[in-house]
């Protein structure tokens, strides 16, 4: 665990996890119009900035608990982490930490794509604070930290059973997380003016493709890097392949699904089937054998790609589509494997418990987080207000909330 190999693919694999969240700033900020490219990248920005500075100070004590029980750990166990710097194992220990914080980081960020041209900086740092501290690390604890999802096959099923909710590395604590509380901001902020079907296109698609790409490339890290906790990272081969495969399955999946609907297949639909792909993946890495890991993701990309439609079919302004890929995708992710999850899936091992687990977990993070954004962002929205005046999002909310544009197109 403590060996130099281990501990440098721990470094690497945090370092690759938080080039993501700028990797959402360059994916969500190509979709936008070119008036609000600043305002989208400074979210996932400052999600960086104040989450990790939350994580450091309260938030890792928060995401372990004692007992299956506890809602979260003590916030101020360990506040500022001055004993475990202290204690010994602090090195492997503190890597932990780092780890665990770019998982809050881009959680928090990718929420941000459901309020975009229309929100305000300081609200929207004032929700991810308190997001953050009641959604994300409560979540956390309760999937990975000794909580009650992660002790739920024990808990139904008896100690004997062998079945435990399978969530690798975030499908409920993250995706589901983060696309239920995007649909409840996209909600309380309303919709943005002109919304509807073909009237708000991506200002600037080599963007979208280049965060695409970086968030492909950080997926490694976010997939793989658990493993330099294990004695031999004997399942870094597979998480590894199944990145791949299922990814690229679910961007000839999106394609198909927009030459089928639409007669053409963009390059945006690519980045977004890849998207797709790596969400729905996600929890299921290291439990599928490859070829289920194809199949997931091709009907992944086909299922997020039918799934965007819903927001103009049921009215809600989920601006960058975070409900159709990351809460779809990571349903649909955290699903499958009860279906097809290696020796204990209803096809692959008979077995319809894995499968009850794991929607159990799934739906009461969704509804868990639903609610906890709701409220937060009501509470934002009836104070300080959390959206622009429509005179300002007409202006433009970069120079409006930050005095700054995104591109000089002139000397002057």
């Amino acid at each position: 665990m403590d060996a130099p190999g281990n501990i440098s693919w721990a470094v690497t694999a945090t370092a690759l996890v938080l080039l993501m969240t700028p990797g959402v700033a360059f994916f969500y900020g190509g979709l936008v119009k070119a008036k609000s490219v600043v305002s989208m990248m400074m979210m996932s920005f400052g999600s960086i900035g104040l989450v990790a500075v939350l994580w450091v100070l309260f938030g890792f004590s928060m995401s372990a608990v004692e007992s299956p029980g506890q809602f979260a750990g003590n916030p101020f166990a360990d506040f500022g982490l001055s004993s475990l710097a202290s204690g010994e194992g602090s090195n492997v220990a503190l890597l932990g930490v780092a780890y665990g914080a770019t998982f809050a980081i881009i959680t928090v960020a990718l929420i941000s794509g459901a309020i975009a041209d229309r929100a305000k900086f300081g609200s929207w740092l004032i929700f991810a604070g308190v997001f953050a501290t009641v959604g994300y690390f409560p979540v956390a604890a309760w999937v990975w930290g000794g909580g009650w999802i992660m002790n739920l096959g024990t808990t139904l099923f008896g100690e004997d059973s062998g079945i435990a909710v399978i969530d690798y590395a975030g499908g409920t604590a993250v995706h589901i997380n983060a696309g239920a509380a995007a649909l409840a901001l996209a909600i309380v902020l309303g919709k943005r003016i002109g919304f509807q079907k073909g009237i708000l296109k991506p200002h600037n698609v080599p963007l979208t493709l280049l965060g695409a790409a970086l968030l492909w490339f950080g997926w490694f890290g976010f997939n793989a890097g658990a493993e330099w906790l294990a004695e031999d990272m004997g399942k870094v081969g597979l998480i590894s392949i199944n990145t791949l495969g299922a990814t690229a399955a679910a961007i000839l999946g999106w394609i198909l699904i927009e030459r089928i609907k639409d007669g053409k297949a963009t390059s945006v639909g690519a980045a977004s089937g890849a998207v797709a792909g790596l969400v729905a993946i996600t929890p299921a890495c290291a439990n599928l054998t490859p070829g289920w890991a194809l199949l997931l993701g091709a009907l992944a990309g086909i299922l997020c790609a039918l799934a965007v439609e819903l927001k103009f079919r049921l009215g809600f302004d989920d601006s960058l589509d975070v409900v159709g890929i990351h809460l779809v995708g990571g349903l649909f992710g955290t699903l499958y494997l009860g279906f097809f999850a290696t020796e204990v899936g209803l096809f692959t091992g008979g077995d319809f418990r894995q499968l009850v687990v794991q929607a159990i977990a799934a739906g009461a993070v969704l509804l868990y987080s639903f609610v906890v954004a709701f409220v937060i962002g009501i509470a934002i929205e009836k104070t300080i207000g959390f959206r622009i005046t429509s005179e300002d999002e007409i202006a433009g909310v970069d120079l409006v909330v930050h005095g700054e544009e995104g591109y000089a197109l002139t000397d002057a």
